[in-house]
């Protein structure tokens, strides 16, 4: 799988990138992840990637110009299944979304800055937009790597332990059930005993009923939407 972001701020994005899971995800060809500087397509000598909203209002406004470059170029290299842009008001991510993008080959994504994007970048260049929540960050690079994330952990290989994907929260919608580990009295606080049991079955079936538990608890709308 590969990833192509754009960003006028490549520096925010070096650090998820070159550690831990996304990393090690590189390191075995499993995902390529490139990050392409916004600047470089710019179209004057300042590398002006944007400007004056029309109109008047506080703020600048990221032009179409290089983001249009950038994305043409792109596409003349390979064909991508999405061209994403990360803003407040699109889709909102969610473990069903990131596993619909896992089957996918080939992404841009797009990080918002400034004010947003000229309107006519996301009428005719970009075929998604996802959001990670109902409020406003500084720009989408850690909405990128939220969403790379997301969706790179799922790829098979990734995880030394494919199946620990499939008991995340939100897989079936639920929460994933407690965990411990040692010791198993700490302070006179024990461990369920049914987990040091060593009975599969029963187990599991602890920690389905832990985990329905806990969604009913904590967020009861996602029982809702398995009935």
């Amino acid at each position: 799988m590969r990833f192509d972001i754009i960003t006028c701020l490549p520096q925010l994005l070096i650090s998820p990138f070159n550690n831990s899971i996304l990393k090690r995800a590189q390191d075995k060809g499993l995902v390529t992840v490139e990050i392409h500087d916004l600047r470089d397509y710019a179209t004057d000598r300042n590398r002006t990637t944007d400007d004056y909203a029309f109109g008047g209002g506080a703020g600048m406004v990221m032009k179409i110009e290089p983001i249009y470059n950038c994305i043409e170029a792109l596409k003349k290299i390979r064909s991508y299944d999405e061209v994403i842009f990360l803003c407040p008001d699109g889709d909102m991510l969610n473990q069903s979304l990131s596993n619909q993008l896992s089957m996918k080959k080939n992404l841009i994504l797009l990080c918002g800055h400034y004010k947003g994007v000229d309107e006519r970048v996301r009428q005719h260049l970009i075929t998604k937009e996802i959001s990670i929540g109902n409020y406003v960050i500084s720009g989408g690079e850690l909405a990128a790597a939220v969403l790379a994330d997301s969706v790179i952990r799922l790829l098979p290989g990734v995880l030394t332990d494919e199946s620990s994907a499939l008991t995340d929260s939100f897989q079936d919608n639920l929460l994933a059930p407690a965990v411990y580990t040692r010791p198993t009295n700490f302070m006179e606080w024990a461990v369920p005993e049914i987990l040091l049991s060593g009975n599969k079955a029963k187990i599991e079936e602890w920690r389905h009923q832990n985990a329905l538990q806990r969604t009913s608890i904590r967020r009861p709308d996602l029982l809702d939407k398995k009935k």
